[in-house]
């Protein structure tokens, strides 16, 4: 990629799918002097039923490409199954690349609970990761806390985003085993650890059968990433970034409308073939 002097390098927003948007309008507030570079890894999603070992080595190898490729600044994986499984690899492979990772949002959920009913939902990879259950150790252990792992809630918000119905009795199956009620306590906060399920927070809010805060980690990523990437003053934003990467090589037109929307434009990976 070509850069003059005065062009700040893009920041590299990475998810499976087009659940990383979430972060991406974050992070477009607090740096507004980077251009950003939107992949999706959509030849790839679902993330959550993926064997462990082939998903790490298809992260650490696209990764490989898309760093050669685009050189960002910094690269935030808004993904936690693909963060949690490979933020480590992708650290000792790229050691001079920043990365600002997602993972559950466990510390503030225990901080925050009042009942001390916690509820965690995931997709299935990451409720199973030893990393999901290490921060529940360190920073949970007094509370009682829920690992809900959905195999189609990920899918169902991708299909609402994009203007498609999804059913109110298929998404409440997925969440309604987060609500617990022990001794006379409920749930009082559920951490959404996946991405995509911010665009179905309303839904969500709407189905509850009592009310809980839904805890929306993009925010606090965004605030991470402005912490580590540097701020130049006077800076300007870029021309030629904000556009979006599919590894599959074939968004649909909903998609290709969804990104425009978000003010990117749609491109494909050079010369690379993702299909799983």
């Amino acid at each position: 990629m070509v850069q003059t002097g005065n062009e700040l390098k893009p920041v590299l927003v990475f998810d499976s799918g087009i659940g990383g948007l979430t972060v991406l309008r974050e992070a477009r507030v607090l740096m507004p002097e980077r251009g950003f570079i939107y992949v999706a890894d959509d030849a790839g999603f679902p993330y959550g039923g993926w064997e462990e070992a082939p998903l790490r080595q298809r992260i650490l190898d696209l990764f490989g490409d898309l760093l050669r490729t685009y050189q960002p600044e910094a690269v935030i994986v808004a993904c936690n199954t693909a963060f949690t499984l490979a933020g480590t690899d992708l650290r000792h492979a790229f050691p001079d690349m920043r990365f600002i990772g997602t993972v559950p949002a466990i510390k503030p959920a225990a901080e925050r609970t009042r009942s001390g009913l916690v509820s965690v939902l995931a997709t299935p990879g990451t409720v199973k990761r030893a990393y999901t259950r290490d921060l529940i150790q360190s920073f949970a252990a007094k509370c009682h806390v829920r690992l809900v792992g959905s195999e189609n809630l990920a899918r169902m918000a991708e299909a609402y985003i994009r203007g498609e119905s999804v059913a109110d009795e298929a998404v409440l199956a997925e969440i309604a085993p987060c609500f617990v009620e022990k001794d006379g306590a409920r749930t009082d906060i559920v951490v959404l650890a996946c991405t995509h399920y911010p665009f179905l927070a309303n839904v969500f809010r709407k189905l509850a059968p009592w009310p809980v805060d839904w805890l929306d980690p993009a925010e606090a990523i965004a605030r991470q990433a402005r912490r580590l990437v540097p701020l130049v003053e006077g800076a300007e934003h870029p021309e030629g970034f904000d556009f979006a990467v599919f590894t599959s090589g074939n968004p649909d037109f909903s998609t290709r409308r969804l990104m425009q929307g978000f003010g990117l434009t749609t491109t494909v990976l050079p010369d690379k073939g993702f299909a799983p």
